[in-house]
């Protein structure tokens, strides 16, 4: 299953094979073009993707029914677009699926490493980093049910109600308390051309109620990984901070810090990038 996905590449054509391919996800309502900023300010150095995510964007008319799916299909279309080597950067939604695709990675690996079938892993691309942004490690038992009749509501409401006036009662959630009215506003109006439907299915699929608790793997992952998070994000910030993983805050912003400081965000990913 292939997801649509577009390729912004350095002029330098020695940077093609010498660095790794920067692949981006964007969170609920998005698209790959939200990356647009940060990509202009990394593409001159790095091959950079990024990914629709199923139901959204140009790949509206795909639809997943778990992680181990759309995990899958990011999987066919980095070996479609012939990605070798690449750094995972994902947002919120895409974060939750990016640490999800790092932590299968690196299990698959360790199984095929343990059973020697070294020409299976070989073929397939190579996860040399992975930058979470804004992203949830995972709800304890006792919380799921709750989250799963929150996100059963929302998901109801994008499928049968006006997009336009789901997404007003969307943006007042206190995780989006940081946006000014005007922002409130700009993302409301940008975000009026998802279909609905589509939105509300990969909303179920791929509900924070259903996500396996990543934390421990990530803890033991051995691929260089970090956590950003802007300033004002209080929850993740919360979140990062206990983690035990490298955190980075971005001055001056809130939940979606590639957005609102995209250069800042820029800089940290360009630094880690250098680890990997």
């Amino acid at each position: 299953m292939l997801l649509y996905s577009e390729s912004y590449y350095p002029s330098d054509l020695d940077l093609l094979q010498s660095k790794p391919t920067l692949v981006f996800l964007h969170g609920l309502l998005g698209s790959g073009q939200d990356w647009r900023l940060v990509i202009d300010y990394l593409s001159p150095y790095y091959t950079c993707l990024a990914i629709d995510l199923p139901g959204h964007g140009q790949s509206q008319c795909v639809t997943v029914t778990d992680f181990e799916q759309a995990n899958a299909a990011i999987t066919d279309t980095l070996l479609h677009r012939g990605v070798t080597d690449y750094v995972l950067v994902g947002y919120s939604l895409g974060a939750r699926l990016a640490m999800y695709h790092g932590v299968s990675a690196w299990i698959g690996a360790q199984n095929v490493a343990t059973n020697s079938a070294e020409t299976a892993v070989n073929n397939q691309p190579k996860l040399k980093g992975l930058v979470i942004e804004g992203g949830h490690f995972g709800l304890p038992q006792t919380e799921r049910a709750t989250r799963f009749a929150n996100d059963e509501k929302w998901a109801h409401r994008f499928a049968h109600e006006p997009m336009h006036q789901v997404l007003t009662d969307w943006y007042q959630q206190a995780v989006f308390s940081s946006l000014d009215h005007d922002q409130r506003q700009g993302l409301i109006t940008k975000r009026s051309d998802n279909l609905g439907s589509a939105v509300a299915a990969m909303m179920m699929a791929t509900s924070l109620s259903k996500q396996p608790e990543l934390l421990p793997e990530l803890q033991k992952l051995t691929v260089p990984h970090c956590y950003i998070y802007g300033e004002h994000d209080e929850k993740f910030k919360g979140l990062a901070q206990a983690s035990a993983i490298d955190n980075i805050a971005v001055v001056g912003a809130g939940h979606n810090a590639h957005i609102e400081q995209p250069q800042a965000f820029s800089v940290c990913v360009e630094e880690f990038v250098k680890r990997c």
